[in-house]
């Protein structure tokens, strides 16, 4: 899939480091979409030697999800920080 993503770009007139670009894309958004590459958003928590008010929402959700912790799809950031340190 990649060489014919890649080669289609190149034919579309992209340069070569965007055609591998794209296809890179193309290949990593195929592969999330079937399960066998999971995104960031989805299953990262962040750094552990970064603290809690340096993490992203997302990486807050996912910890706690991790921990068990009820309610997080509702929490703000500061109160998946506050959920997690309670934990």
């Amino acid at each position: 899939m990649y060489e014919r993503v890649r080669e289609s770009a190149l034919d579309r007139g992209s340069s070569k480091d965007r055609a591998e670009e794209i296809a890179g894309r193309t290949v990593n958004k195929q592969r999330r979409m079937e399960g066998r590459t999971p995104s960031r958003k989805t299953s990262g928590t962040g750094n552990p030697r970064r603290s809690l008010d340096d993490r992203t929402r997302d990486e807050l959700y996912n910890r706690a999800r991790e921990l068990g912790i009820a309610g997080r799809s509702m929490m703000t950031r500061a109160e998946l920080i506050s959920a997690i340190r309670k934990h």
